[in-house]
């Protein structure tokens, strides 16, 4: 189970690699293309299937000149062939010559499909920066 983690885990680092290069075929590589996929962006809707979720990366890709990732608070959990992480993306970008840093709780979903972990899934929300949060005790 342990190998099984680590390899998820490199299947996570590789989408966050293909984030940051801003290359849309090394995104596309990291995408299972034989199952129904699904991506939800901070404030978009959600997407579903392979043209309506490149496109968004394809998106994103041309309208951010760079992006860097700091991943904290990852955790990783697998059940046979399918694995999640959750996360938080600690995100430093370029936004119209500003740089704009942001928090974003991210879930990534895997399905293991022919020896390879393929993402099936992809949800970003924005959260409160440390220090705002309310007590997370308190249910809403």
């Amino acid at each position: 189970m342990q190998e099984e983690k680590l390899e998820v885990v490199r299947a996570n680092e590789s989408f966050y690699r293909a984030f940051e290069s801003l290359d849309i075929k090394e995104m596309e590589k990291i995408w299972a293309k034989d199952c129904d996929i699904q991506c939800g962006h901070p404030g978009w809707r959600i997407l579903r299937g392979w043209e309506p979720v490149m496109e968004s990366w394809r998106r994103i890709f041309e309208n951010t000149p760079s992006m860097r990732f700091m991943l904290t608070d990852v955790t990783v959990d697998v059940r046979g062939n399918v694995a999640w992480v959750t996360l938080y993306e600690n995100l430093t970008s370029s936004l119209e010559g500003q740089n704009v840093s942001v928090t974003i709780l991210a879930t990534n979903v895997f399905l293991k499909n022919c020896g390879a972990w393929r993402m099936i899934h992809h949800h970003g929300s924005s959260v409160a920066p440390p220090g705002l949060q309310s007590d997370p005790s308190t249910v809403h």
